[in-house]
């Protein structure tokens, strides 16, 4: 259930619940009882600088931001994803964090309390190795972001957007309406930026999104197993070696790309115990 309670009563802890249907995760409404403003309407008088008009009542808050979460395309596998999750187990006992994950944690709770007053909205690129929560923090922040400020926000795994795109040419689709979408979004989120084989296409594509976010002044969030640094020529993945992180993201994403990236956001390193391990050991 909801763990986020704005000072409304439509935000109370049983208001909604998050569940796994299919691809994605999905936010559903609770019981409760009906508005006494508007008595189920929707729709409310309101005074605005002593002038009487209807206006949307704020019991639809609510199903508002469920609606903005429902379409922000959040794998089933994260649906119970919060940042509480994140430092405690299913038993409500706090995990044995690193304290360079108990940062991280801080840094990612901080950009969404300061979202709403900050100046600038800048974004923030979570990197380190695979296994670190990564994901599970850019996705706890959508969540509050959409729940407890009305964001809309959109998430997007690299490969994924990759695929919807050639399935939209080979139905004689051209990619304007999915990259339309993602520019002009107030929140997107990016996972595994740098991932893939980075062909010329892949690098075009990886190009024009952060292109398009960075002249529209847009918020991008994104995870990369990719240290930040300028591009060092160094040799791509191997997978037969371990050479896969001698790359840079600079390296994975090119100099333009990556020099707008700097402008763009913070980086910030999510270090520790690999999660999946943990989870792993413990079943």
């Amino acid at each position: 259930m909801n763990t986020t309670s704005p000072d409304h009563p439509a935000f109370a802890l049983d208001a909604y619940k998050i569940i796994a249907k299919g691809e994605y995760a999905y936010a559903v409404e609770g019981d409760r009882p009906q508005c006494p403003q508007c008595q189920g309407s929707g729709y409310a008088r309101v005074n605005i600088d002593g002038v009487i008009t209807m206006g949307r009542c704020r019991c639809m808050m609510l199903p508002d931001r469920i609606a903005l979460f429902n379409k922000a395309g959040i794998p089933s596998r994260y649906a119970n994803t919060t940042f509480v999750s994140f430092a405690q187990d299913k038993n409500g006992q706090l995990k044995d964090l690193d304290p360079a994950a108990i940062r991280a944690l801080g840094h990612c709770s901080q950009f969404v309390d300061q979202y709403q007053t900050a100046v600038e909205n800048k974004g923030m690129v979570l990197y380190g190795e695979v296994g670190r929560g990564k994901t599970h923090l850019m996705i706890a922040m959508l969540r509050e972001l959409v729940f407890r400020h009305g964001v809309a926000v959109r998430f997007v795994e690299f490969a994924r957007l990759l695929s919807m795109l050639k399935e939209g040419y080979s139905s004689g689709r051209s990619d304007a309406g999915i990259l339309g979408e993602l520019a002009t979004v107030p929140v997107l989120a990016v996972d595994e930026l740098g991932k893939g084989r980075l062909t010329d296409w892949e690098l075009t594509i990886i190009d024009e999104v952060i292109s398009r976010r960075y002249n529209a002044m847009g918020c991008t969030l994104a995870t990369s197993n990719y240290t930040p640094g300028e591009p060092t020529g160094a040799a791509p993945p191997n997978l037969a070696t371990s050479t896969q992180l001698n790359q840079t993201l600079g390296d994975r994403v090119g100099d333009r790309v990556y020099s707008r990236l700097v402008q763009l956001v913070d980086f910030v390193q999510v270090e520790g115990k690999d999660h999946r391990a943990i989870v792993s050991s413990s079943v």
